[in-house]
């Protein structure tokens, strides 16, 4: 329902979104950055135009210095609309193999020059790995979602798995972990009320931080950083209410 919003809301302006896909995926190679910025702006007002409202707070931990990853807990399609729109500085993303066929999002995909990788080929997986590894040791960003595939239980997180981090230790790059809270409602809810988001950038994680580690160990760190973010925002919520 809040995706028929989003187009009913945006409808006049949808043959200039159209073009200026079209115009960027032709310059996606020599322009990742021109196309992203695009991108960028766009993402906030198609949020707008579903009636959500993003907080987002910690952009201040978010490095200066390019060539570094983050690694999101995943809730849902919106999780992608929040970071785009809140972060300037094009990034990449590894995707599921699924989405380099799906209408419109393969265009998104393609400007911002995805990653796809097939879960269940292995050798193909480790391909994708590598090729992210010199993207980011290229001085680029990258999203990485370590779940592999949405958490169905809200805002709790599923399993981070060790493969995820392999682009940083490769690189000796720094882990942004970012907290996604209630992101799962603007397209899980059948409603089309006003509904609020939040993304939390955490301090960032670097090399000699977890140079010692093991990916698994670096997971598991990565993944209890988000869910006690998200534990203790959701804790300091209904405390106010309470308090009201």
């Amino acid at each position: 329902m809040r995706i028929v919003l989003m187009f009913i809301n945006s409808f006049f302006v949808l043959p200039y979104y159209f073009y200026k896909v079209w115009y960027h995926l032709r310059k996606a190679e020599k322009d990742r950055d021109g196309g992203y910025k695009w991108i960028h702006k766009v993402a906030g007002k198609v949020i707008k135009a579903g009636n959500v409202k993003v907080i987002c707070q910690g952009q201040e931990n978010i490095p200066k210095e390019d060539g570094f990853i983050f690694t999101p807990n995943h809730q849902g399609l919106f999780d992608s609309l929040c970071l785009l729109s809140t972060f300037d500085r094009h990034f990449s993303v590894i995707s599921k193999k699924e989405l380099e066929n799906t209408p419109m999002l393969k265009w998104i995909l393609t400007i911002l020059g995805a990653f796809y990788m097939d879960r269940e080929d292995i050798k193909q997986s480790m391909q994708v790995i590598t090729e992210a590894s010199k993207f980011v040791g290229g001085g680029r960003n990258l999203l990485i979602f370590p779940e592999g595939t949405r958490s169905k239980e809200g805002n709790k997180l599923g399993t981070f798995k060790a493969g995820a981090f392999k682009t940083a230790t490769r690189n000796h790059a720094p882990i942004v972990p970012v907290a996604l809270i209630d992101c799962y409602k603007p397209f899980d809810i059948q409603s089309i009320k006003k509904v609020q988001v939040q993304i939390h950038y955490l301090p960032p994680i670097c090399y000699e931080e977890y140079k010692d580690m093991t990916a698994v160990e670096i997971a598991t760190m990565v993944s209890e950083r988000i869910q006690n973010k998200i534990d203790s925002v959701l804790a300091e919520a209904n405390n106010v209410k309470a308090i009201a």
